[in-house]
């Protein structure tokens, strides 16, 4: 077992002594100017501010810029700022790229294909679209052939003839599919596997899974009535001989002529599948099936009050935490050979019985006055959520399956004992704490019997290899996290992102198979995604600024050439506006040997001069997200919002508190059973940084986020009533066990087994502490964060008599608002209340 280990604050220390020697020696790629679009230019520099290792902004290029920045504006239609092109791959040759750009004005995107020496993309036509949606295809194992499907036909590309073939014209949706051996392609249609003959077009019914249970031969259910009706009724008894007679001949005619098909497997009644995978020659299937249950219960709806026909709607809702939903599924083998199907046990699992909540469950029966006996006793356990948790070797011969604990505790990556019809455990990571639903990435070395992984073992995100007879050996190893990985085509090598020299910078890096010096491939700065190009010749690179949306660069490897722009996307009149550039800090905690980095925005950068010494700490969202990064931010609004603000006086501070994406584990799980705690402790260090650095007046601070944001909002302003003067709380959690299960379980383990973690993270338990003006906004029609937690919090306010406090609805928008007029409206208001309050 490989257990997550403590990062000591000895380790801590180091990392915090070795960044600032990094930082202070290099000039990071930050482009603080907006107007400029290369982006290999450097402008900003490093420095240290009280010893934190620090990114200061270069804001010169506004100097003379008296361009207003208006609410109206920054909260209109997106399209002025850029229509950034998505979902972005290569093109077969490695000499043009495919992306999506939405049209201006309306929600469509269509697609482009861009030359690499073309100044723009060229608008791919409606009839030729098949011939270009292969951004997910299956390559053949010798790369000469493409496999894809297109509105639910398959599709077959020759890539040197650049032809592609139609293999499926029906109204059947076809997925899941691949090349096998001898000249052969598989599909799924339903619970239908079929492999087609490229040779002669014939099509083969692999495999039949039937969700009902397996029929029986006899003559029905055998029960006293029935025993004495066919005694007694001599029909009855002639009908059940004359069926008994006609399935016989049935059986022996399916036994004895090899043209009928007998691929039919049974898995029981309200069953349904959740992965299957074939192996590369057809001989197996591995299946996972679950209860066929539904997602929701009937009281789990959403009204919708602003409808076509004027009537009130029930929108269906997810199920909440506080059901305790429990959720296994069965893995099976299926011989498709000698048509046998094998249940793979779970037992086979190093630790699939351990009782990993006793400590948790003995606390809270010893609150209630009880006491937990700790038994072991069978886990739930499931394939990995959200990836493709089967994984066959390219010769068929080997198969790996990833799994998790529905407890989050536990995850293994197992292979299959063809033989023997088992589960054999390759790695086994504990955590406990959760098991991060990202870094789950893992996979074959085809070459030989090896598997790679990404694992948290060591306190970050790291690539092992694992030999299936042999022991881990890891290729990446420090304090920064491995993501996004790409096995180089001779196996020799993987590429992959990476915030090696600080945590808020990702560049594409590259190593070597048996490990050894990792290889920076770009050093743009900022955040930088990537797609190796099919010869591996380039990398396709979508980079970013704290001040420029995302636009697509072209890298060449082996060479020295900087990055070509391909894209030009930002609008002129976005790059005109003098738009504030944050500094990068490393804020000192009280709480933490690492500091809490922030994106700080200031007029006079950390000069703490200028301004009317007032701040506004904005609180980001999802709990699990990096938002003090040096590339551009989803929330892109906001950056807007607080040029605003900077432009009228304030100073503006965006904290990774902890809990945050990108500092590791221990970092992450930081707020395990008690949300809203070490958060607010870092968003207090944060305010004591802005009166000691930033000038700012200790009483003029205030405070505002949304989603996990605004529950932070709230729990600062319930629990730390004197720090804040005033707070705007967006699309709240107001009570943890009204979210749903994959989030929330994951933090604070289920209510069944844990009350306490659920009554100290959720603020509607400390409403009695608000003492300083809050405004509450909420969409009605959230299908993430209920409407519900809002208006339960507000009677809990009205019971406890609280008046300076204000709500407002909105209700035609979802959890991420879509209209302008919404979110004009929203932030005219949180702006009012600042204005008014600080």
């Amino acid at each position: 077992m490989t257990k997550v280990n403590r990062l000591s604050a000895t380790s801590l220390s180091a990392r915090a002594a070795v960044r600032a020697a990094l930082v202070a020696s290099m000039v990071i790629g930050l482009q603080a100017c907006a107007t400029s679009s290369d982006a290999n230019t450097d402008s900003a520099q490093a420095t240290n501010v009280d010893a934190t290792p620090t990114i200061v902004a270069d804001n010169s290029a506004n100097t003379g810029n008296d361009a207003v920045i208006t609410m109206e504006k920054i909260m209109s239609d997106p399209d002025w700022i850029a229509r950034t092109p998505s979902n972005w791959y290569w093109g077969d040759d490695s000499d043009q790229v495919l992306y999506l750009q939405k049209r201006e004005g309306n929600p469509v995107r269509d697609l482009y294909v861009h030359g690499l020496q073309d100044e723009q993309g060229e608008l791919v036509n409606l009839a030729q679209l098949h011939q270009y949606a292969d951004r997910n295809a299956v390559v053949s194992p010798d790369g000469s052939k493409e496999l894809y499907t297109f509105e639910d036909n398959v599709f077959l590309k020759d890539l040197k003839k650049q032809q592609v073939r139609q293999l499926t014209f029906t109204t059947a949706a076809e997925s899941s599919v691949q090349f096998l051996t001898n000249d052969r392609i598989a599909y799924r249609q339903g619970n239908s596997f079929y492999a087609l003959d490229l040779a002669n077009f014939q099509v083969v019914e692999l495999a039949n899974l039937q969700m009902t249970d397996t029929p029986k031969s006899g003559n029905g259910a055998s029960n006293y009535l029935a025993d004495e009706q066919s005694k007694l009724i001599e029909y009855v008894a002639l009908q059940q001989r004359n069926k008994a007679l006609q399935n016989k001949k049935n059986n022996a005619l399916r036994s004895d002529n090899d043209t009928i098909n007998k691929a039919v497997f049974y898995f029981g009644k309200d069953k349904r599948i959740v992965q299957a995978k074939l192996s590369p020659d057809a001989r197996y299937l591995v299946v996972s099936t679950s209860k066929n249950e539904s997602w929701r219960n009937d009281s789990d709806i959403m009204p919708n009050y602003i409808t076509d026909d004027g009537n009130i709607a029930s929108v269906p809702a997810r199920r909440r935490v506080a059901d305790n939903r429990q959720y296994t599924e069965q893995l099976y083998l299926l011989d498709l050979q000698y048509n046998a199907q094998y249940l793979l046990n779970f037992n086979a699992l190093d630790g699939f019985d351990e009782d990993v909540l006793a400590s948790v469950r003995k606390e809270n029966h010893e609150r209630d006055g009880k006491t937990y006996e700790s038994k072991k006793s069978p886990r739930n356990i499931h394939l990995m959520s959200f990836i493709d948790s089967i994984k066959w070797h390219q010769d068929g011969s080997q198969v790996a399956v990833m799994m998790e604990a529905w407890d989050n505790k536990d995850r293994w990556i197992a292979t299959v004992d063809l033989e023997d019809k088992k589960l054999v455990t390759q790695h086994r990571l504990h955590d406990d704490a959760w098991i991060n639903w990202e870094f789950n990435e893992f996979g074959w070395l085809n070459d030989e019997a090896s598997l790679y992984f990404l694992s948290e073992e060591s306190g970050y995100s790291h690539l092992y290899v694992k030999p299936v007879d042999g022991k881990v050996q890891a290729l990446t190893s420090g304090n920064y996290e491995v993501r996004n990985v790409t096995v180089g085509k001779d196996q020799g090598s993987f590429y992959f992102q990476g915030n090696v020299k600080h945590p808020g910078i990702y560049e594409i890096y590259k190593v070597a198979r048996d490990g050894g010096d990792i290889e920076a491939l770009t050093d743009l700065g900022g955040m930088n995604q990537y797609a190796l190009s099919p010869d591996e010749s380039k990398l396709l690179i979508e980079h970013s600024t704290t001040t420029m949306p995302p636009e697509l660069y072209i890298k060449t490897l082996g060479s020295d050439d900087k990055a070509k722009q391909l894209t030009f996307t930002v609008s002129e009149e976005f790059k005109a506006m003098p738009w504030i550039a944050p500094s990068i800090v490393e804020v000192p905690s009280k709480h933490t040997e690492q500091g809490v980095f922030s994106r700080v925005y200031q007029g006079d950068a950390l000069a703490g001069q200028g301004g009317e010494n007032k701040a506004v700490m904005f609180v980001h969202g999802a709990g699990y997200l990096q938002n003090s990064h040096l590339g551009w931010s989803a929330y892109f609004r906001e950056f807007m919002f607080h040029s605003m603000l900077v432009q009228q006086g304030y100073t503006v501070i965006d904290m990774d508190y902890r809990a945050s994406k990108g500092y590791g584990r221990d970092w992450r799980t930081a707020i395990y059973r008690h949300m809203g705690e070490p958060e607010v402790q870092d968003m207090l260090s944060g305010v004591d940084w802005l009166v000691d650095n930033a000038g700012v007046e200790r009483d003029k601070i205030g405070v505002y986020g949304g989603s996990y944001g605004g529950f932070l909002t709230l729990m600062a302003m319930f629990k730390e009533p004197d720090v804040f003067a005033s707070g705007s709380a967006l699309r709240l959690v107001s009570d943890w066990a009204y979210y749903n299960h994959g989030y929330t379980s994951n933090i604070l383990n289920m209510p069944g087994d844990d009350a306490i973690a659920y009554e100290r993270s959720s603020p509607i338990y400390f409403a009695e502490g608000l003492e300083k003006p809050l405004l509450i906004n909420a969409p009605m029609i959230d299908d993430n964060v209920f409407f519900q937690d809002t208006v339960r919090l507000v009677q809990r306010l009205i019971e406890l008599e609280k008046e300076d406090f204000e709500t407002a609805i909105y209700p035609v928008e979802p959890h991420g608002f879509v209209q302008p007029s919404s979110w004009l409206d929203e932030y005219r208001r949180i702006y009012k209340l600042f204005e008014e309050t600080l």
